[in-house]
């Protein structure tokens, strides 16, 4: 009996000497103040800017403002159960969305949370901070590879390069969206991955992007990141970022990624609203200082990585609406400063029928041009000077006054080609089937062409061209360059059009 007391007592001492209390040292403030998605409180003395906080309820929200006696608190999700006097606490934690292949093919809110339904979302990359500073020049290189969007106005005019930024701007229903869904669906089967950030949009148009995006193909490499309009303002102002990081964590990954910002003008108006809730001191219209900041730090981490550095790709396609066709407003004209070039689409273009509606003469790619593929850049040599040129002939036109014949022949050419810039939505085109209906164009194959039979005309010999010339998609796959399908090209187009009629 004595023994056993005498083992049971060692056992104890033993349990007592190797026991270690796991004491975790949380740092704890209260509510001053609640209301209209934002918070103050007092007691964080150490809380860092951008770091997750969590109130008594479980909702988290993100320390926005730092001052002298408390801290400024955007919350991130519904703060009507929120009084005064709750607790919230540290966390520790930099905001930062989770990543990893596992997320490709969801649909998430700003903070990584899966809203599709689909289960919850387990992912290996960690987490990335939603807040990151831009590569530095050294880090990058020339771009020097094409997006391929799939439409050709856009791919021939304005050509978008892999880690190049280009705006998308226009009016309200001019087709913005359409023009960055045609160029997801265009990735299928090629190696970019495309998030698509909906900030401040109606539940039921996300819902119906989702669903084109799910009907053809193109979930399977996209990533949707939601702040709907019913969301809080804090949320629809953390989107882009959170859609940022998630897209440089696979161009840290040696990927290449493509990232849509839809739109960046509600963006502005949730971080004004945000920043004057918390007493930020308003400027121009009423938008805090550092609203031109807001921006460059997003679209600056767009970038085409040196070899060294892994070689990858972020694309950034920020969308800006415009009010009544003035782009010279002030986040337009920031947004203008900060991208490579603007693809400007116009209302009277688009209800005119012309999709896409974009103005030839004002939009612009300042770097795309070295990355567009050299059969295109070839074909499409021509057609900017005589889309342009057609604008303004066809305003003189109007007048009435009698045309010389080389004027007439320019209108013709310049009516047939404005033709051949039309095309569907979600149909969009591979490279081998724009380098030759452009080169048909230019080169003056489709002036007997009726007008009104030119979409017939380019329809019917597409079909011609795939099936009695089917090395000529090979070739311009392997090689795509001009010189080495020329001749094919010329001999297809005269055959059909000798049998077309």
């Amino acid at each position: 009996m004595a023994e056993q007391t005498q083992n049971l007592t060692a056992g104890l001492l033993d349990q007592i000497e190797a026991f270690e209390r796991d004491l975790t040292a949380v740092e704890v403030g209260t509510v001053i103040e609640i209301g209209d998605g934002i918070a103050r409180a007092k007691g964080l003395p150490n809380v860092k800017a951008q770091e997750l906080v969590e109130f008594s309820n479980g909702t988290l929200g993100v320390a926005f403002n730092l001052e002298a006696d408390n801290v400024g608190i955007i919350i991130l999700g519904d703060y009507e159960g929120l009084n005064e006097g709750d607790i919230v606490r540290a966390t520790g934690r930099i905001n930062s969305v989770p990543v990893g292949p596992e997320i490709v093919g969801r649909v998430i809110n700003p903070l990584g949370q899966p809203l599709d339904g689909k289960g919850p979302l387990q992912t290996s990359g960690g987490f990335y901070p939603i807040e990151k500073i831009a590569p530095g020049v050294m880090k990058r290189k020339n771009v020097d590879r094409p997006v391929q969007t799939g439409l050709r106005v856009v791919d021939a005019l304005t050509p978008i390069g892999r880690g190049q930024r280009q705006l998308i701007i226009g009016d309200r229903g001019t087709g913005k969206t359409a023009i960055t869904l045609d160029t997801i669906i265009n990735q299928r089967d090629k190696d970019l991955i495309c998030i698509y950030v909906a900030i401040g949009k109606r539940a039921s148009e996300i819902r119906r992007v989702v669903a084109t995006l799910d009907d053809y193909g193109a979930m399977q490499h996209t990533i949707v990141v939601v702040a709907a309009a019913s969301d809080p303002a804090a949320t629809q102002y953390l989107a882009p970022y959170a859609g940022c990081a998630i897209g440089e964590y696979f161009m840290d990954q040696g990927k290449d990624a493509l990232v849509i910002y839809d739109d960046l003008t509600k963006h502005a108006w949730a971080y004004r609203q945000v920043s004057l809730l918390l007493r930020r001191p308003p400027g121009r219209e009423a938008y805090p200082g550092d609203v031109f900041y807001l921006h460059s730090r997003l679209l600056e981490r767009a970038a085409q990585m040196a070899d060294d550095e892994g070689g990858g790709s972020l694309t950034a396609l920020p969308i800006i609406e415009t009010q009544l066709g003035d782009i010279a407003a002030y986040v337009p004209t920031n947004v203008i400063s900060i991208t490579d070039g603007q693809i400007f689409l116009e209302p009277e273009l688009f209800f005119g029928g012309q999709r896409p509606a974009m103005n030839v003469g004002i939009s612009v790619s300042r770097v795309g041009g070295d990355a567009q593929a050299n059969i295109m850049r070839k074909v499409a040599g021509r057609l900017k000077t005589e889309l342009s040129q057609f604008r303004s002939l066809e305003a003189f036109a109007q007048f009435g006054s009698s045309l010389d014949a080389a004027t007439q022949r320019q209108l013709d050419r310049g009516m047939r080609l404005t033709e051949l810039m039309k095309q569907p939505q979600y149909q969009p085109e591979a490279l081998h089937q724009q380098a030759a209906v452009i080169y048909a164009g230019t080169r003056g194959y489709l002036d007997k062409i009726p007008v009104d039979r030119v979409k017939e005309w380019e329809a019917e010999f597409l079909r011609f061209l795939d099936t009695q010339y089917p090395a000529y998609e090979k070739t311009v796959n392997d090689t795509p360059r001009l010189d080495a399908v020329e001749d094919t090209l010329k001999e297809a187009i005269t055959a059909f059009n000798q049998t077309w009629g």
